[in-house]
């Protein structure tokens, strides 16, 4: 059969479906399972902030645990599968099929053409995308705090969707997404400070900023506002992008791989903390607590 990118449902709540099997490969001893469409999300190759998804292909009569799910790219000329940080092309790089790879812990072989059910661990997807959902509210309330209070000596170019500058865009070295918690790391550094940022301040005043950035989340949850995801594309290599009015200038639109919630409903409550590491670093926890 000719193989095509992977159709991908994880943005449309979409945590189970019949899937026709288009590639399988073997390799020490597990099985990388390729199909048509998935309601899986995979980690990123590229920015692996937000885990896969777990869950369950059932082939047959059995069922296999899904242990982990990547990013692959297959070369159409020879069916060569290139798996996570080995895909030697970019996206949508003609001749090369990008999809996901779901990888069971042993080796089973199903023809293709033939159809398995994909079924997704929901409830884990959901503390996930509470999670990432949360992470991008917390920068933007942290990106406005240090606005309002002054925390810039200069006019950043880089600003936010709510057109404050963009101090997460500049000082963001990694972000981690895990149940109902994202881990964003800051670097402030001579260039940030050149930049404009009054960072022996900000680092001076890093509990106060915290209660601030609390309150604006609790302000902004109060609303339960509306998350949608807007697909420009059903591939995985089409752009995603978070969209949420907070009743700020403008709503926030954000680009995104990964999946969300579908309202700030969702939430009982954000809380963050902010915790200095050394002269240079700071570590914003956003904790969830479900609704």
């Amino acid at each position: 059969m000719q193989l095509s990118p992977t159709t991908v449902k994880f943005c449309h709540n979409t945590w189970s479906l019949s899937a026709q099997v288009q590639l399988v490969k073997h390799e020490d001893g597990k099985t990388y399972l390729i199909t048509d469409q998935t309601p899986f999300h995979p980690v990123s190759h590229i920015w692996p902030d937000h885990p896969a998804d777990r869950g369950q292909i059932k082939i047959e009569e059995n069922a296999y645990s899904v242990v982990d799910c990547l990013v692959g790219a297959v070369e159409l000329s020879t069916q060569a599968l290139h798996v996570d940080k080995a895909i030697p092309v970019k996206r949508d790089e003609f001749g090369w099929a990008f999809v996901v790879v779901h990888v069971l812990n042993e080796e089973v072989s199903p023809e293709a053409g033939s159809v398995v059910k994909l079924e997704v661990d929901k409830a884990y997807q959901q503390a996930l995308s509470r999670g990432h959902s949360a992470g991008h509210l917390a920068y933007l309330a942290l990106n406005k705090v240090l606005v309002e209070g002054g925390y810039w000596r200069k006019k950043a170019d880089r600003k936010d969707p709510h057109g404050n500058y963009d101090f997460n865009s500049y000082a963001q070295e990694t972000s981690f997404v895990s149940e109902d918690l994202c881990v964003d790391q800051y670097r402030i550094g001579k260039t940030l400070r050149k930049r404009g940022l009054n960072s022996a301040d900000m680092l001076n005043d890093i509990d106060t900023l915290a209660v601030k950035v609390n309150d604006q989340l609790a302000t902004w949850l109060a609303k339960g506002s509306a998350v949608a995801m807007e697909c420009q594309g059903n591939a995985l290599t089409n752009s995603r992008y978070w969209h949420c009015d907070l009743g700020e200038e403008a709503p926030a639109v954000i680009p995104c791989g990964g999946t969300h919630v579908q309202s700030l409903t969702e939430y009982a409550a954000i809380t963050v903390t902010l915790t200095v590491k050394d002269a240079q670093n700071i570590e914003m926890r956003t904790c969830v607590t479900a609704a």
